[in-house]
């Protein structure tokens, strides 16, 4: 289980930094430019998913209040993206650090944001953060189509799987 947790990890990082690329090859004023999706812009859904990224690591790191940070941003788009390639590569260093399946399997207790508390297995956490940023690449690729970016990356697994 460890193997797979951290070749999801790496493919994170990986695909993350092919849309973040392509994203800050964008002329200027395309990050904010309104676009129908789950969140208005290239900018919303990348703060979004970087502060998901962010409170999931936060919680398995056992953050007593972790913090949801695309609420306070004030950054550049291009500091949210560094921001989120740096906490998709903190994943990888904390599935490396996991000594074994059984710390995988071990269960987390944490509040959402309605405070609510949950009990989940870290690995069915970490599998949920690596699909929900999946999903939200997806978005971002979307976007970068409806804004006629050229040289839109490919994020699929395989692909992954084959530059290896």
């Amino acid at each position: 289980m460890k193997e797979l947790l951290l070749q999801y990890a790496q493919y994170n990082v990986w695909a993350n930094k092919r849309v973040i690329d392509a994203m800050l090859k964008m002329e200027d004023g395309c990050t904010d430019r309104e676009i129908i999706s789950s969140f208005s812009s290239l900018r919303a859904t990348v703060c979004h998913t970087w502060s998901a990224e962010f409170i999931w690591l936060q919680r398995l790191q056992l953050v007593e209040y972790p913090a949801w940070i695309a609420n306070d941003f004030a950054g550049t788009f291009e500091e949210a993206c560094s921001n989120w390639q740096q906490v998709s590569e903190d994943f990888v260093k904390f599935v490396e650090k996991q000594y074994d399946d059984r710390a995988l399997q071990h269960v987390l207790q944490y509040y959402d944001r309605a405070k609510v508390s949950h009990k989940t297995p870290v690995y069915h956490v970490l599998h949920h953060v690596f699909n929900h940023s999946t999903y939200h690449r997806g978005q971002l690729v979307t976007m970068l189509r409806q804004l006629a970016a050229r040289d839109i990356p490919s994020t699929d697994f395989i692909a992954f799987v084959w530059k290896k």
